[in-house]
């Protein structure tokens, strides 16, 4: 089967191995794409490169570039390029829905594991740093933050490992707020902390805002990617007959008739999702929705204009 990586469904991409081969067919689709769109502007091949602004002086603009794309780029200090980056996935039992089937053979997990991927080949092209906390009830990975080529080969196989994992798996809750302050503690320069979760916790909001807190006051830029089965977590979308509902993070189970409850349901999720996007905004934090069965682009654009506005 053909895929087009410009316009790429993530379902489609369990079927194919090689975690960095297939990140890296991602990022150059949407480098492509990019060209033929509003974003052609950012700096991703030319990581020593950025836009000329009208105005300052043009002893730095690179001539040779220009001749090549008709735009003005001017040459970036080895200061200017750097960016440190952590990436913290979420590996609760939650994570693990929806149940992986032919059909269906990506979860919220394989999903989140596939954008980082990704993330990490925009990063590499970039020159910044990387590094990976994976987590549930307590920090399971945590690497360094570093640039090198055996660096992120490692990242590859970590994440290659824990999309091998994949299967059901109680019992495993998330600790989310314990997590953010380590990270926030053993963290000591300023880095841009990008988190993918499906923020399903016992945590108050106020018990999570606070470690975001903690993140924020200790300098780092934060972005929350929300990982949803948009269909089914937020629209409750099952076919009318009683189903069992499971909490994959306690195992508790009850019965319901889908269209019984949907309204109340999704009134009350949608209250809780816009309490933490309100939260996030007071705090200067960016809350980004990703929907599991959508592409990656959209993702991928808002990690390069959350890198142009701190760099």
């Amino acid at each position: 089967m053909a895929i087009n990586y410009g316009k790429i469904n993530p379902q489609e991409l369990a079927q194919f191995g090689n975690l960095e081969f297939i990140a890296k067919q991602v990022v150059e689709g949407f480098i492509t794409g990019m060209h033929r769109s509003p974003f052609h502007g950012f700096s991703v091949e030319f990581a020593e490169h950025r836009l000329y602004n009208s105005g300052e002086s043009t002893k730095h603009i690179d001539w040779k570039l220009y001749g090549k794309t008709d735009k003005l780029f001017v040459k970036r200090y080895e200061e200017e390029t750097n960016l440190r980056c952590r990436l913290l996935l979420d590996i609760s039992s939650s994570m693990y829905f929806p149940e992986v089937t032919d059909k269906s053979p990506l979860n919220k997990l394989g999903f989140s594991i596939y954008a980082m991927a990704s993330l990490i080949e925009l990063l590499k092209k970039q020159r910044d740093g990387v590094g990976l906390t994976a987590f549930d009830q307590e920090i399971r990975i945590d690497t360094a933050i570093k640039t090198s080529q055996a660096h992120h080969k490692y990242l590859y196989h970590e994440l290659e490992q824990l999309m091998k994992q994949q299967k059901e798996a109680l019992n495993q809750s998330t600790l989310l707020k314990d997590v953010l302050h380590e990270v926030a503690e053993n963290n000591h320069k300023r880095s841009l902390v990008l988190i993918f979760s499906d923020f399903f916790s016992n945590e108050s909001l106020e018990e999570m805002t606070d470690a975001f807190l903690h993140l924020r006051h200790n300098k780092h830029e934060v972005v929350l990617f929300h990982v949803v089965d948009k269909k089914h977590e937020l629209d409750l979308e099952f076919p009318n007959k009683p189903t069992t509902f499971v909490d994959l993070e306690t195992g508790e189970k009850i019965k319901l008739q889908p269209n019984d409850v949907r309204s109340f349901y999704t009134e009350k999720v949608k209250e809780q999702k816009e309490a933490l996007q309100l939260k996030c905004k007071q705090f200067g934090i960016d809350f980004i929705e990703c929907d599991i069965n959508e592409g990656f682009n959209f993702l991928l654009q808002q990690y390069l204009i959350k890198r142009q506005k701190i760099i």
